[in-house]
């Protein structure tokens, strides 16, 4: 039980670190708290010495000496970077490696098949298992190089296919590159199979990927355990022994062990096809898979029930059964998931014309999960929050968001799944295509939801800022080691990969594209591929333009193309690109080489005043300009319909003063989509000093008339975050008039009752919520007034839809240490996640410094802030402008304690940086952000998380320097 009597009051600007404030709350807390910071503190005197490792094996094995020398054409030996000898534990260090490590597997073998024995036990959090791999001989070796990390390892034997032994003289491990290396007595013979035999043993206990453990809080507070596991992208080696490279395809026959007792069953990918009753425990095994890569494995002995629906595959393969798995306690919040899965499969399987190749398909909300979900095929897993829907609890944003998590998982069935990338380089392949193709999949189930306009704001604003600077990189990435791995899992992975492919289906027309989709997808399933093998299929159709060179000046280099329009005469434009960068002194710096020297082959499409179906031509990248021919009389002309173009378009000022004009007179003479691209894109070219201000901002005199959604979200977004940039200049009170004059019809117009039209509840819920924070009174006294309603009478909640700008703006306005401390013994109290999270979100708007100290303190905590929400807590104080210096000073006086509590392989660690110092805009902040990679250089999965957060803050300091003197001129004049 959650003790949650009155805290422990902290003395105003008292910057305490996580330790002393912990000693402070203990009095109140569970001595758990004490355990876990001693651990980590024995973590941190050894990061102090120069390594970490949580290995605490005592396990020897005899040993031999490695045979030195990978050969050019790939290793046949492997040498180690860091052998351990004597030791069946591997646990990569932080001393810094060599120079040029080769992180690949050798060649010389590869698995076919894992017959794999798991027994995971709850009580202890301890596992063990054994397996056997069938192997393929390719090359002459004397090692059996494989994957292993935090596994303690005995017995291995090798078995030629003839069943003769194969002498095991030893083995070692390589703690850099994770290789569990097997030295033989004689050389394999090439081209002849053979098996690797082992047993194995490990711990789940204090980790949130590889084999781990989970719990919840029953009814009666008790609390249930269950064993879970989360492989991608390269856990599954703290598992079981493997092959763990996405090419190295291989069947799994899986038997899992559970207890008798507690309710509790097993599930993997594939169906059970026998359990045996060992009187204690039950081993359940399952159906040989069909080939697959190691990350996509799943392993789950829980207690949870299950609601299914029979799949009607019409006619494309056989009918199966999905299933949706909960906690006995949240059983009735998974019927939305199983409708919503049951809509996307079935569209899914009739788009891609191939059928879902496996007996069954099911989901699973797991407590603790790092990740939103994960596509393992035949049993995915999600975080509760992003499966679980209840009509009272939920709002539209979480429903839709259930909805876009399901069908980009189920997307990955068959990209990613099926067919999946051939090394980690090409992840787009895997996420971009389910980034896009999960708005299809949700618009197949909710057309009036405009999934099509909503991947605007949704998906392509955001990675264009940070695509437009130097931060970013190309989607297509050399990866060698885990952290880089871990790392490219981002935003130009998927958001960039999503736009890029919606681009493409723009321009090839549905029809095309789904057939080179299809094709693409017969050709290489159950094998791997590389980008190329895509678009090559498409130029197979033998189409009028070459789709795999258009693509590459996309693929091979990062950023983004400005178009520059020029009128030339009354019926001619001139077309010219150049490379789109924020920072306008970004352009004057030495920048990294681009095959293409930073130009495009772009997909130019417009609208006329004088003809509004979608006209089309081709800006090739060896192409200096080109010029768009138009009928006289044409009073307006609007480029990159929809914005579906990945690039920026900018007009002469007197073209921008003719589109602006038309907004307002005639707004719906524009799309949805169109009316957001030029909010976009003027503020975008504003704020890169490429428009001048005052244009950008007469681009919103049409809001009065504006209704929808999709514009209105582009719109918000930008005074809510000139608001914050704004904050600590002269200009605030001029802008915040300005700003509140410019939301308060629309505010006005909604009011806070919710309906039930989709679209209409997420315009209410983003117009409340910018109201709200640029600081329109009636907003903030109506939210004050609705706040501290609910908490006379808790139990009496409001509306789904409109309880995160109550809470947070309620807690901000109206809030005091009393409240806060209830609003708190709600949060520990609560056990539905979407609840959890809003009120996490509330109590983060506090004012008191104080108290977002303590905050910052209890959150170390996992009693009250599971892991996995731990970064999001953070974000959200630092995101109040009382809380961003305190956060700041916490993550840097605390850092090792992170480090060893989440490891430097953590990829939301390292963005915990950016999300905190996203508003820094001064030329000290900058230096402290230097000052604090200096001391600590190693930043793992975080490094390119660093470089982001440096060219935001230098592009925030340009901003000040260049664009404030105008915005405030242009504020006077109104």
């Amino acid at each position: 039980m959650i003790i949650t009597a009155k805290l422990v009051s902290i003395c105003l600007g008292v910057a305490l670190t996580a330790f002393t404030v912990s000693t402070i709350v203990l009095a109140v807390q569970k001595s758990n708290l004490k355990d876990d910071l001693r651990d980590a503190q024995e973590k941190i005197d050894q990061l102090e010495a120069g390594f970490a490792s949580t290995s605490t094996s005592t396990t020897t094995t005899t040993t031999t000496t490695v045979a030195p020398g990978p050969t050019e054409e790939g290793p046949s030996t492997v040498e180690p970077s860091s052998t351990t000898e004597g030791s069946s534990t591997a646990d990569p260090g932080t001393t810094v490696a060599p120079e040029k490590i080769d992180y690949r597997l050798p060649t010389a073998l590869t698995p076919t098949n894992y017959d794999l024995y798991l027994n995971p036990d709850i009580e202890t959090g301890l596992f063990s298992g054994r397996e056997t791999i069938n192997i393929t001989v390719n090359e002459a070796v004397t090692q059996i190089v494989l994957h292993s990390l935090y596994l303690d390892i005995q017995n291995p034997s090798v078995y030629e296919s003839t069943g003769t032994n194969v002498v095991v003289s030893g083995f070692t491990f390589d703690s850099v590159r994770e290789f569990l290396i097997i030295n033989l007595s004689q050389e394999l013979t090439v081209g002849s199979f053979i098996l690797l035999t082992l047993d194995f043993s490990g711990n789940m206990a204090s980790k949130i990927v590889g084999l781990y453990s989970s719990s919840y809080l029953k009814a009666d507070e008790s609390r249930k355990w269950i064993a879970t596991s989360k492989f991608e992208p390269t856990y599954a080696r703290q598992a079981f022994p493997c092959f763990d490279e996405p090419a190295l395809k291989a069947t799994f026959e899986i038997t899992l062990v559970h207890p008798v007792d507690g309710n509790y069953h097993a599930l993997s990918n594939m169906n059970a096809d026998l359990e045996i009753n060992q009187g204690t425990y039950t081993e359940v095994m399952f159906a040989k898979s069909v080939p697959m890569s190691t990350y996509l494995a799943c392993f789950i002995v829980s207690d949870f029930e299950a609601k299914s629906v029979d799949i009607d595959t019409k006619g494309i393969g056989n009918t199966f059964q999905m299933g949706v798995y909960a906690t006995p306690e949240q059983i009735d919040k998974v019927d939305f998931a199983l409708d919503v899965g049951k809509g996307v499969i079935e569209y899914y399987i009739d788009y891609f014309q191939i059928e879902y190749p496996l007996p069954k398909l099911d989901m699973a909300a797991i407590p603790d999960f790092v990740s939103g979900a994960m596509e393992h095929w035949g049993l995915v897993t999600y975080r509760e929050t992003s499966l679980l829907y209840e009509a009272a609890t939920s709002s539209a944003v979480n429903k839709q968001r259930i909805a876009s998590v399901i069908a980009h998982e189920f997307a990955h069935m068959w990209f990613g799944n099926l067919v999946t990338m051939d090394w980690w380089n090409d992840l787009w392949l895997n996420e971009g295509f389910a980034s896009f193709i999960e708005y299809l999949g949700v618009d197949s189930v909710f057309p009036e939801w405009q999934m099509r306009d909503q991947f605007i704001v949704g998906t392509l604003h955001a990675v264009l800022t940070l695509d437009g600077t130097l931060g970013s990189h190309p989607i297509i990435q050399t990866v060698e080691n885990p952290d880089q791995i871990t790392e490219i899992f981002d935003t130009i992975t998927y958001s960039k990969g999503s736009s890029l492919v919606r681009m493409l289906e723009d321009f090839l027309g549905e029809t095309i594209f789904r057939q080179a989709v299809t094709n693409y997808l017969n050709e290489y399933k159950y094998k791997n591929a590389v980008t190329d093998n895509f678009f090559t299929e498409i130029d197979k159709l033998e189409l009028d333009y070459n789709v795999t060179d258009i693509m590459l000046t996309w693929t091979v280099q990062m950023g983004l193309p400005v178009v520059t329009i020029e009128k030339v005469s009354d019926t001619e434009y001139k077309l010219t690109q150049k490379r789109f960068l924020s920072n306008p002194n970004d352009y004057d710096e030495v920048h990294e080489a681009s095959e293409f020297n930073y130009r495009w082959s772009i997909p130019i499409t417009y609208t006329t005043s004088a003809n509004s179906a979608v006209q089309r031509d081709w800006f090739y990248y060896d192409q200096s300009e080109i010029t768009i021919t138009v009928p006289s009389g044409v009073e307006w002309i609007k480029f990159n319909h929809d914005q579906v173009g990945y690039y920026r378009v900018n007009y002469p000022n007197t073209l921008w003063e003719v589109l602006a004009n038309q907004l307002v007179s005639s707004p719906e003479t524009f799309t949805a989509g169109d009316r957001a691209s030029l909010l976009n894109d003027a503020f975008a070219l504003a704020d890169a000093t490429q428009l001048p201000y005052d244009v950008a901002f007469d681009m919103t005199k049409y809001l009065a008339k504006e209704e929808d959604y999709v514009p209105w979200s582009v719109a918000a977004s930008k005074l809510t975050s000139l608001k914050r940039t704004l904050y600590y200049t002269s200009s605030y009170v001029k802008y915040k008039k300005y700003a509140t004059a410019l939301i308060e019809p629309i505010y006005t117009a909604l009011t806070w009752t919710v309906g039930d039209d989709h679209l209409n509840n997420r315009l209410r819920v983003t117009a409340l919520g910018a109201a709200c924070s640029l600081g329109l009174e009636a907003c903030l006294t109506e939210v004050g007034v609705q706040f501290n309603t609910w908490l006379a009478a808790p139990t009496q909640r409001p509306n789904p839809d409109v309880r995160d700008t109550v809470y947070y703006y309620g807690m901000q306005s109206v809030g005091n240490q009393e409240t806060w401390e209830t609003v708190w013994e709600l949060f520990v109290n609560e056990a539905d996640a979407s609840e959890k999270s809003r009120l996490m979100y509330g109590l983060a708007a506090v004012q008191e410094p104080w108290l977002l100290q303590r905050y910052i303190s209890l959150a170390w905590n996992e009693e009250y802030v599971r892991g996995q929400d731990y970064f999001t807590c953070l974000t959200y104080i630092s995101a109040n402008p009382m809380g961003e210096s305190l956060v700041w000073d916490y993550v840097r006086e605390n850092w090792l304690q992170l480090v060893a509590r989440f490891g430097l392989n953590e990829r939301y660690l390292g963005n915990l940086i950016p999300s905190i110092t996203a508003r820094f805009n001064t030329q000290t902040k900058l230096e402290e952000m230097e000052q604090f990679f200096a001391k600590y250089p190693e930043a793992g999965a975080g490094t390119a998380a660093r470089v982001r957060a440096l060219e935001t803050v230098k592009n925030n300091i340009v901003w000040l320097a260049e664009n404030l003197e105008s915005v405030d001129a242009w504020l006077d004049r109104q």
